[in-house]
């Protein structure tokens, strides 16, 4: 399995990025998946995550702002983030969780300027 994560970049305050995360392998339907950041000197954190069928959970701190979605014809989840914050500058992975083991994607860089 091999994740590919894209979609970061350089936005101001207010704005918006979605970010994608591209799945390798036949069992992505079946799998869960979450995206985590990591900002400078600080711990990687749970952003949001979403099951097989779609249940998904978020992190208080994106609560209203961040959406996670997928689409399983195209091995893809989606992490929609609107009125970004400087706060939420980090780079960005997904992880996908499939038979019992998790997988990482590489990471992408998100940079929100104030």
């Amino acid at each position: 399995v091999q994740l590919q994560a894209s979609g970061g970049g350089l936005v101001q305050a207010g704005g918006s990025l979605r970010l994608s995360c591209a799945a390798s392998g036949s069992s992505f339907s079946q799998a869960s998946v979450g995206w985590y950041r990591q900002a400078p000197g600080k711990l990687r954190e749970l952003v949001a995550t979403i099951t097989s069928g779609g249940s998904t959970n978020s992190a208080d701190s994106v609560k209203g702002r961040f959406t996670i979605s997928r689409d399983n014809t195209k091995n893809t989840v989606y992490l929609q983030m609107n009125s970004l914050k400087p706060e939420d500058t980090a780079v960005y992975y997904c992880r996908m969780v499939s038979g019992g083991y998790g997988y990482w994607g590489q990471g992408t860089l998100v940079t929100v300027s104030s």
